[in-house]
């Protein structure tokens, strides 16, 4: 146990067999060492004590790189010899989960979707208006364009389905449902223009 008058952090730079005390000489290579030796030191201990906090190896990892930022930015507290570096940094990453968690705490909670209730419908109304009027359309076109229609869109058939049911070739319905849908837009745009194929 480190007396008053003894440092608490002894830095090995470098180069071996050479022992400083951190701010020995102070500037920017004087706070990469330190953060390279605490990491040394202490990263695998505070990896998992933030493990051991977070339940989550990433998270973890980034609580230890936002001490090491944080210890990093308050150099001056470590040097000064005053406490344990060690309590220090397990002190600052409980700080970061902490202040993580009430983060999300703070945000309102997502709602999942419920599942036992149906989704409020809207207004069927302009469903059945539409339906409507395309029913009074399809009234007006010929015989062959709307048996055409009601067996390809209506009733779900394929081509080669509405064939059989009609009794004409494959072909002759990919030619009337394109006709018959050509005429279906004339009557609904107002156009009674009647398409004779």
């Amino acid at each position: 146990m480190a007396t008053a008058t003894e440092p608490l952090l002894v830095l090995a730079p470098a180069n071996p067999g050479i022992v400083r005390l951190v701010g020995d000489t102070p500037g920017p290579d004087d706070a990469e060492t330190l953060i390279r030796t605490l990491y040394a030191e202490h990263g695998r201990s505070l990896l998992a004590y933030a493990t051991r906090l977070t339940g989550d190896r990433a998270a973890a990892e980034d609580v230890v790189q936002e001490t090491l930022v944080r210890a990093w930015k308050h150099a001056g507290d470590l040097t000064t010899g005053r406490g344990s570096v060690r309590g220090w940094l397990l002190t600052v990453a409980r700080n970061i989960v902490t202040d993580r968690a009430r983060a999300r705490a703070v945000r309102p909670a997502e709602v999942a979707d419920v599942v036992d209730r149906p989704p409020v419908q809207s207004d069927h109304s302009e469903s059945v208006v539409n339906t409507m009027v395309v029913m009074d359309a399809l009234d007006k076109v010929s015989p062959e364009h709307r048996d055409v229609l009601v067996q390809l869109y209506y009733r779900g058939r394929s081509v080669a389905e509405a064939a059989k049911e009609l009794g004409v070739p494959p072909g002759t319905v990919k030619s009337r449902s394109y006709y018959a849908l050509r005429a279906l837009r004339a009557v609904m745009a107002g156009t009674e223009a009647e398409v004779s194929r």
